[in-house]
């Protein structure tokens, strides 16, 4: 599919058996905009993305891409994701990782020198993923997230592990990816990040989202 302009959430609720992760959300993305979600442990963050991410399903309400709901085979590759798992291959290099998921998107195998560029991933390119310190691993799952220049970018807790040189290639690289009309979504405990990146600023509590991103008071987003 072509270029995706907004992504909506329409009444979405998700029970995992008697819990209640999300209570009817109602919520835009645009392209262009970077919206953080923020909120305490277990307020529904993850889901929320992973509901987005087409990994989990919502038991009630829909998810429109562009104008239209679509089977989740369709939306993935257009999809960038960092969860909490690098999905990275132990045994292999960082080079060995990126080139790999650049043609699995169908994309030049240089494609994965850029992306590595951007997080400064080439000065270790060739040491095995499982000796990387956790900051680096951090680092090209990061890259990995970006290489195929997804429609809908996906990150949960980016910051983890990064140094403060890792941060400053995060906020370079969100800021670039929204400027080329990215949906841009980031899940952050991170509030100086989310205040520095965020034109939007979503908070979840209780399963229920609010906008805070105007100073003056929001109406609830869901």
């Amino acid at each position: 599919m072509g270029p995706i302009s907004e992504v909506v959430m329409k009444r979405v609720s998700r029970n995992f058996g008697s819990t209640v992760a999300l209570r009817g959300i109602d919520a835009s993305f645009s392209a262009g905009q970077i919206t953080s979600l923020e909120g305490p442990n277990g307020s529904g963050k993850s889901t929320l993305l992973g509901i987005l991410g087409t990994t989990i399903s919502p038991t009630r309400g829909e998810v429109l891409y562009g104008s239209q709901s679509v089977e989740p085979a369709e939306i993935r590759a257009a999809i960038g994701w960092l969860s909490h798992e690098t999905h990275c291959y132990p045994d292999l290099t960082p080079r060995q990782n990126l080139k790999f998921a650049a043609s699995l998107y169908g994309m030049r195998e240089e494609r994965w020198e850029s992306a590595a560029e951007r997080f400064g991933v080439d000065a270790f390119a060739d040491r095995t993923f499982r000796r990387l310190s956790r900051g680096q691993r951090q680092r090209v799952a990061l890259a990995r997230s970006m290489v195929h220049a997804p429609s809908i970018l996906l990150l949960d807790e980016p910051t983890n592990g990064l140094d403060r040189d890792g941060i400053e290639r995060l906020v370079m690289a969100l800021s670039e990816e929204a400027a080329r009309g990215c949906i841009v979504v980031l899940v952050t405990h991170d509030a100086i990040l989310a205040e520095r990146v965020a034109a939007r600023r979503l908070f979840l509590e209780r399963g229920r989202l609010r906008d805070e991103s105007s100073s003056t008071g929001a109406e609830p987003a869901g």
